[in-house]
């Protein structure tokens, strides 16, 4: 588009009140594909509980159960918590800007269609196809994750590749038969992560306390001995300076057990009163990552010490997280084998949700022409089963971990997408900022939307410098063993990611948006036309499922 594409042409557009504001607003013409309700048809099948569930704990998967572990080894107790807690407030910083977006406008595309909307259509094509990439290619590595768990009970290396296949099956099918079986599927499995990190987080508290079979309490004892911060071995002779840098790299760690926490505004197309549903569980999320996260990374540093041998083991499934550490460690024999039947379906579900977001990431970019039209075929149940059939051939990666070789090449994927989600989250915040100027800018009040945070638009600001620095530092540590193979798979998302952007911007003469150009109004349905009637809870159950889901 060119800067006379961007001008609207009195003549040729139609103007519309909007119901949050004061001012008048123009719609813009059919060459912006902003409205694209006759392709659009998906239909909204998802129920409150399904997004609630979701929202809470619908990516949870080894990152945070496994990874705490290495979390732990790596920084200490303390630098643990601070890397946790840190990547936490970008995460929610995210949450925010996202969710009151989607508060405004719950439509197919979710943010990459907001960042081409609102900010320029050139960054809206590349945060699309980075985010689809990176969560398409998320799918294998928790299948293969799902799979090395089973090696927990079997660890007979020529039955991988049988139970890999079962495994991929089973998380395709759950999305190609359609987003209520997906939701009720997902409800499912966050009932089973919640039951267990909640159990998790007892029975560590438990054993903290002295109340497990050897009866011995251990209180802050491991923060004194070995202490509350360790070193990333890069500076071994100069010791704060290898702790700072203990904590950069569990920062980098973090954020993979947070990210897909966007999942519950991308499903918003398909959800049952979105604005009000989506409003709710975005209020949650700050609860959910204090209790979740930050609780359980505390609890992990108190049982178990950050220099025990078990932690250094990377088996990839129970034997190697923290808590079955601690059980083993306190004479506990049950529990572990049910742990890793727990972590288990947690990886299956988090394929499960990465398949779904990278299907509609997809499903949206073909909407709005800048992804092949195919992709926007949808079944008369509204199921877009053509970008879920390509998404999900991209499962089919995780047979690559069944030969040596291959694997290698594997980790290569998986190292090229770590990055794709620092991009995500930062666009959503840069994204944010736009769409607050422009909504300031035209005179519309943001306070009337079902969901608006009071701490914006400094919160955006936080989260935007962060996800800057994360994708600066990522990989930092290959300066001191440098090898050309690991400086590229650590930064080559950087090129990869303006090479999108400039290049569709050079190819369709894009501009970045002025506040008075931005389109509020088009394509986007009004509260009457997408939230039911609410019915307030009565009785002791129905106020308590409210509280719950």
């Amino acid at each position: 588009m060119s800067n006379e594409d961007h001008k609207f042409d009195a003549d040729s557009v139609e103007k519309n009140q909007l119901d949050i504001g004061v001012g008048v607003h123009v719609v813009a013409d059919r060459k912006h594909n902003f409205d694209v309700a006759s392709i659009d048809l998906v239909q909204r099948r998802l129920k409150q509980r399904h997004v609630q569930m979701i929202a809470i704990a619908g990516t949870l998967g080894t990152g945070l159960f496994l990874g705490s572990g290495k979390a732990l080894s790596g920084a200490g107790p303390v630098g643990a918590l601070i890397a946790y807690a840190l990547v936490g407030s970008v995460a929610y910083s995210s949450l925010c800007s996202i969710g009151e977006m989607t508060s405004h406008a719950p439509i197919s595309g979710t943010f990459p269609h907001f960042a081409a909307r609102w900010v320029d259509p050139a960054l809206g094509f590349a945060v699309g196809w980075n985010y689809f990439y990176t969560n398409v290619i998320t799918v294998p590595v928790e299948i293969t994750g799902a799979q090395i768990l089973i090696t927990y009970w079997d660890s007979s290396t020529s039955r991988a590749g049988i139970y890999t296949a079962i495994i991929i099956v089973f998380a395709c099918a759950t999305n190609v038969f359609g987003v209520r079986y997906f939701g009720e599927a997902e409800f499912v499995f966050s009932l089973i992560k919640l039951t267990m990190i909640t159990g998790l987080i007892l029975v560590g508290l438990v054993i903290d306390l002295g109340g497990s079979p050897n009866h011995h309490r251990l209180g802050f004892q491991y923060w004194k001995n070995p202490g509350v911060l360790a070193g990333a071995q890069l500076e071994p002779t100069h010791v704060g300076l290898d702790r700072f840098l203990g904590i950069l790299n569990v920062l980098v760690q973090a954020s993979f057990s947070f990210q897909g926490m966007e999942l519950v505004a991308i499903a918003a197309s398909e959800t049952e009163s979105p604005r009000r549903n989506i409003a709710k569980a975005v209020r949650r999320v700050f609860f959910r990552i204090l209790v979740f996260y930050i609780l359980g990374i505390f609890i992990t540093g108190l049982i178990v010490p950050y220099n025990d041998p078990n932690l250094l083991q990377s088996t990839g499934t129970a034997a190697q997280s923290p808590y079955v550490i601690a059980m083993t460690n306190a004479g506990i024999k049950v529990l572990p084998s049910i742990i890793n039947a727990g972590v288990m379906t947690s990886a299956f579900s988090a394929a499960n949700s990465f398949l779904f977001c990278s299907s509609r990431i997809l499903y949206g970019l073909a909407l709005r022409g800048q992804a092949p039209k195919i992709f926007a075929r949808c079944t008369n149940s509204g199921l877009p089963h053509i970008a879920v059939g390509f998404s999900s051939v991209f499962a089919l990666l995780a047979l690559m971990n069944i030969k040596s070789g291959s694997a290698t090449v594997f980790n290569w994927f998986v190292n090229l997408s770590t990055v794709g989600g620092f991009f995500g989250w930062g666009s959503i915040n840069l994204t944010y900022l736009f769409f607050h100027r422009g909504m300031k800018y035209q005179g519309i009040d943001r306070t009337k939307l079902h969901y608006w945070n009071r701490l914006q638009p400094w919160l955006s600001i936080w989260g935007l410098s962060w996800c800057i620095f994360f994708i600066l530092i990522n990989g930092f540590s290959v300066f001191w063993n440098f090898t050309a193979a690991g400086f590229l798979t650590a930064y080559i998302n950087i090129p990869l990611f303006f090479g999108l952007y400039f290049g569709w911007k050079y190819m369709k003469k894009t501009e970045i948006w002025k506040p008075e150009e931005m389109d509020f109004v088009t394509g986007i349905p009004t509260p009457e036309e997408t939230e039911g009637p609410y019915y307030p809870p009565v009785g002791f159950w129905q106020k308590l499922a409210a509280i719950l889901f």
